[in-house]
């Protein structure tokens, strides 16, 4: 067994905007609590986090870092996660795995893009969230103001646990030890902030301490109630640091293993058994002899080790030689290496404990979100999936050189492997394989990734775009199949009404036929006929969604109906709704965010109306900057990197996040229907 127990366990995330400085932190951090002798330099490329060539030749993380920390009876696992919102993926998927995310901010740039974006993830995801200002020692940075700021932006709650002092060169401790300087604003206040704002989570606290004062409260009351205020997100404590003099890094480390939460004190996770409206919530007990749960949050395809599972674990005790299942898969694999992870070194370990994060190699069937366990009990056992950004910028691809497909399509499986947010679609009615991430930088990487890495090259071009159909009103459809061939025959009919669902409510299929008219071994044939129209859609081309298909008619034949004959009666028979159901064509539309100097304004705002753009508002940024939000159609903005390089001189930048569908204008829908008509296929 490890030489600590799951109450001394912490798992803590470093998330923040890129150029936060979290990978300076991340070494200082390992340095202080004795993992590694001398920390490492982004500029020189020796920092443990950031490992891999390309990341070194960019000066920034491209992936999340695992390492770990023992001190002061404390074992602390700490990632490092990227900045760059195209690298989001990585980033949201280390949050399943720990109770605390500490969400670096710049001292001198302040709240920026990423940092509103991850503290509301953390919140969403219940977890216990801290503020760490770094490079307080820069020139320009207003710690003061800063803090004002944060309170404006993330509620009253945030306070700070410590303050600079001397200089910004050493931090003073403002809740156990309240009488010291600062260089702004008092100990002592801020000390008192803290105790009225712990106190008001539990009434028995509260009447103690109105009582008796501070006096009255134990240090394990205090502690207690400090906890239960990180887990309600009744506190969010800010403190501060410089990761390259070291100032406030021994204090940020005695804060997690003094306050922050282990496996035990947090929230429960979100595991569920079962799917859709059927699932219920199932708690996960921290208990080392129980039934191992486990849950895999990243994937490595080691080029020396080969695929590598890293995975958080929730129950049991998992062991070398340990047989594990994966899902809901009958066939076990053996544990024969257990490994913690220090960077790109694996360190061998015998067993981990409840709480305690490991990994597992050369497991082929492992995969991303695949829960592990030691018995049936827990089949069908997963965490509530992460709220994770919707793919949408794209790239057709296709091999520069001939024979390279089968190659191709294996280097973009291991890539999708490992990042949630990179996908592969395959659309075989135009031989096209589109991959699709979170900006022109992800996919950008992914590419030089797949020529290093697995030797494979392609030409890309623009793809189509995701346009879904969908219907906007009821509808009965009728198809009766017959067909005579001199033997046997084949028929089937079949009655249906469709109806409208909510947007982004998928697809249901009802069977509401009374009396066997179509007997229930022809009802899933009806149901696949019907899906056959959902994959190739009806008007346009594009697959159909936010539909009701209910049966509830139909009629058979004792010799000739047969599967293939209800097939096709139940597709023509939803063909036929759908054309009376008033069908339409839908887009993606997406968030814009666009940052750029304020003199630009006008050129970037008239150019995004001309592209359909809905203007939401505008942010201010230091340095003079706007941020431009704006939703508009992801048709329209294809090329619009070219547009603001060229409006800004290279100055503007821009994200996209999906976030919803809605109908194109009939113009469009006019064009799209008729550019389908003629396709040889559908004929």
């Amino acid at each position: 067994m490890p030489n600590y127990t799951t109450s001394q366990i912490r798992n803590v995330a470093l998330a923040g905007h890129a150029g936060a400085g979290k990978t300076t932190l991340f070494e200082a951090l390992l340095q202080a609590g004795g993992t590694i002798q001398t920390a490492g330099t982004v500029e020189r490329g020796n920092t443990v986090s950031d490992f891999d060539p390309m990341e070194k030749a960019r000066g920034h993380s491209i992936n999340s870092t695992i390492a770990s920390i023992d001190h002061g009876g404390v074992h602390v696992n700490l990632i490092d996660t990227p900045g760059y919102p195209d690298f989001r993926g990585p980033t949201l998927s280390a949050l399943a795995a720990v109770e605390t995310c500490a969400v670096v901010v710049n001292a001198a740039a302040g709240i920026e893009h990423s940092t509103q974006r991850l503290m509301d993830y953390a919140k969403a995801r219940r977890l216990c969230r801290l503020l760490v200002v770094n490079r307080i020692d820069a020139e320009d940075a207003d710690l003061e103001a800063l803090v004002a700021r944060l309170r404006e932006t993330f509620g009253p709650e945030c306070l700070p646990i410590n303050l600079p002092a001397k200089g910004r060169s050493r931090v003073v401790d403002c809740f156990f030890r309240p009488d010291g300087e600062s260089d702004f604003g008092t100990v002592a206040e801020a000390h008192q902030r803290i105790i009225d704002q712990v106190v008001e989570i539990n009434e028995e606290v509260m009447g103690r301490y109105l009582d008796e004062g501070e006096a009255g409260l134990s240090g394990d009351e205090l502690h207690d109630a400090f906890e239960q205020c990180l887990r309600e997100g009744h506190l969010v404590p800010i403190c501060f640091v410089s990761a390259r003099t070291g100032a406030g890094v021994r204090e940020l480390l005695d804060l997690i293993e003094k306050l922050m939460p282990s496996p035990l004190e947090a929230n429960p996770p979100p595991f569920v058994k079962g799917s859709g409206a059927n699932a219920e919530p199932v708690q996960a007990r921290p208990d080392p002899d129980a039934h191992v749960i486990a849950d895999v949050f990243k994937i490595v395809n080691d080029p020396f080790v080969g695929k590598l599972g890293i995975f958080r674990i929730y129950q049991g005790t998992v062991r070398r030689d340990t047989q594990l299942f994966i899902d809901d898969g009958k066939k076990p694999f053996k544990v024969g290496h257990l490994f913690k992870l220090r960077g790109k070194d694996h360190v061998e370990i015998e067993d981990a404990i409840p709480g305690d994060i490991a990994a597992v190699a050369k497991v082929e069937e492992i995969h991303f979100d695949a829960i592990l366990h030691d018995s049936h009990d827990e089949d069908h056992i997963h965490l509530k999936p992460l709220d994770f950004p919707q793919p949408m910028f794209g790239l057709a691809v296709s091999p520069k050189h001939k024979g390279q497909e089968q190659k191709l399509a294996n280097a973009l499986a291991r890539l999708a492997e490992e990042d949630p947010c990179f996908r592969v679609e395959h659309h075989a009615e135009l031989n096209e394989t589109v991959i699709r991430g979170l900006g022109e930088l992800h996919l950008r990487v992914m590419l030089e990734r797949m020529a290093g890495r697995y030797g494979v090259e392609v030409d890309t071009r623009p793809p189509r775009i995701a346009y879904r159909e969908t219907v906007s009103a009821r509808a009965d459809g009728h198809h009766r199949h017959k067909k005579q061939t001199g033997g046997a025959g084949q028929f089937g009919e079949v009655f249906l009404r469709i109806e409208p669902l909510p947007r982004g409510a998928g697809f249901e299929f009802v069977d509401e036929v009374k009396g066997g008219t179509i007997p229930s071994q022809f009802i899933p044939a009806v149901e696949k006929g019907v899906r056959l129209v959902l994959e190739t859609g009806a008007i346009a081309g594009y697959p159909l969604q936010d539909v009701r298909v209910i049966v509830y008619d139909g009629k058979s034949h004792p010799v000739d109906s047969k599967e293939v004959a209800f097939i096709t009666a139940g597709k023509k028979a939803f063909l036929d709704a759908i054309a009376k159901a008033r069908p339409l064509v839908l887009e993606p539309i997406v968030n814009l965010d666009v940052a750029v100097p304020e003199q630009h304004v006008g050129d970037i705002t008239g150019g995004l109306a001309s592209r359909r753009a809905r203007i939401n508002g505008t942010d201010s940024l230091r340095g003079g900057e706007l941020v431009i939000k704006a939703q508009v159609p992801l048709a329209e903005i294809g090329d619009y990197a070219n547009e603001l390089k060229a409006i800004t001189a290279g100055r503007g930048r821009y994200t996209i996040e999906f976030s919803h569908y809605e109908p194109v204008p009939p113009n469009v829908q006019k064009q799209l229907v008729e550019a389908y008509k003629p396709r040889p296929e559908e004929e």
